[in-house]
């Protein structure tokens, strides 16, 4: 369709929904440089880089179409990292943010398939047809990224095998905790002691008819019976890790030490199945292997899928479990502090209710779900398990016990 034949209302139309997908674009293009920017993974972050490459690319058709349709030159109005900074993102961590990515791309290809039929601009349509196909190979690439077996799409540069080394030797002091993790544990952790400790307080209201004196008795003993456990485990855990990690780094070691060249084969291997060429994975690993340390530092990543600085420290797992589990084993109790019987009951109801489907809401900053249905799902088992304790001291109160 020739621009003349387009109405002002058309032409209008097309070039808001033509606006929308260059910022679209950039933001992509911002949100894969600043992930590839930060990630400690060097082939990672070159095929991030890759993509964000195409999304530029994508986004300089969009410019060209609508400076032809007689539109003004578009103007980057989001953040400077794009999506790479949201809350989501950070707390999520490098495979998360891939994932939320992943689900991206397919949200771009439906609504780019529906402008499909209803833009009805010629030379836009023919851009969409380009721009789709790129983006299903994104879509794919993400995927394979994620599940740990990336291979380079036909079309696509070939992976640097130098570039990528001087990443990795750049990086390798550089590995970090992930900051979902210690926001997963806080996360998971209130959610632990609002749920036990609101079963407690419903079960000894329903037996006691919300008499204060025994509800706190046994909430307070329930939260910091909750804490110490939530915080003792999460110890545990952390320093079982540590000590698994040293071991599998001493074995290493000691498989170096004993046939470096079967060391060496393997890493290369494992860069092979990243999507480097048998050759360049070679040649990647001799410069490795110059440095002892290094080649057991990249084949203990490869082969444990962590390195010790990422590992999560003791006294932060307990201490961060046991508090945020305390925060949230008090808020059911709170209530019976200032009041008693059946208001402290429904208070404490609505209270512990409203809680569940704040932290509800909080685990989609680690999940990929949307906010309200996470925080309704668990404001709905929070309920059910108020209703049954509350049933199950309401019999065990008028049975005598």
């Amino acid at each position: 369709m020739a621009i003349a034949a387009l109405s002002t209302a058309k032409l209008k139309k097309v070039l808001e929904a033509l606006e929308g997908n260059w910022q679209a674009e950039m933001e992509g293009y911002h949100t894969y440089q600043a992930l590839a920017d930060r990630d400690t993974d060097p082939v990672r972050a070159q095929v991030l880089r890759h993509l964000a490459q195409a999304e530029l690319e994508h986004a300089a058709l969009w410019e060209g179409r609508i400076l032809e349709l007689g539109g003004s030159k578009p103007d980057y109005s989001g953040p400077e990292a794009g999506e790479a900074n949201s809350l989501a993102n950070r707390a999520g961590g490098p495979k998360m943010a891939l994932r939320r990515l992943e689900i991206e791309e397919s949200r771009h290809i439906a609504g780019y398939g529906r402008q499909l039929k209803e833009l009805g601009d010629e030379g836009s349509i023919a851009i969409l047809e380009h721009v789709i196909e790129d983006e299903k190979e994104h879509h794919r690439e993400l995927g394979s990224l994620l599940r740990g077996h990336y291979t380079a799409p036909a079309g696509a540069p070939k992976v640097d095998p130098k570039a990528v080394l001087e990443e990795m030797l750049a990086k390798r002091n550089e590995g970090r905790k992930q900051p979902g993790a210690w926001i997963g544990d806080a996360v998971y952790g209130v959610n632990d002691g609002l749920g036990a400790i609101f079963g407690i307080v419903s079960g000894v209201s329903g037996a006691t008819a919300g008499d204060s004196k025994y509800v706190l008795l046994a909430g307070l003993s329930g939260m910091v019976a909750s804490a110490l456990s939530m915080g003792s485990g999460a110890y545990l855990a952390a320093k079982s890790e540590r000590e698994i990690y040293h071991a599998e780094i001493a074995r290493e070691r000691e498989a170096i030490e004993m046939n470096g060249p079967e060391a060496r084969e393997l890493l290369a291997l494992y860069y092979q199945v990243k999507g480097l060429p048998e050759a360049d994975a070679l040649h990647m690993v001799n410069h490795i292997a110059n440095d002892p340390d290094q080649l057991l530092r990249a084949l203990a990543t490869e082969r444990l899928g962590t390195t010790e600085e990422a590992l999560s420290n003791p006294i932060v797992s307990a201490s961060s479990g046991a508090l945020s589990t305390a925060v949230g084993a008090i808020i059911p109790i709170i209530p019976f502090f200032f009041m008693s019987g059946v208001h402290a009951v429904i208070a404490a109801a609505v209270v512990s209710l409203v809680a569940h489907f704040a932290v509800g809401a909080a685990k989609s900053l680690i999940t990929i779900r949307s906010w309200w249905s996470s925080g309704l799902e668990m404001t709905v088992v929070g309920a059910v398990e108020g209703a049954v304790t509350y049933g199950i001291g309401l019999m065990l109160g008028s049975g005598g016990l």
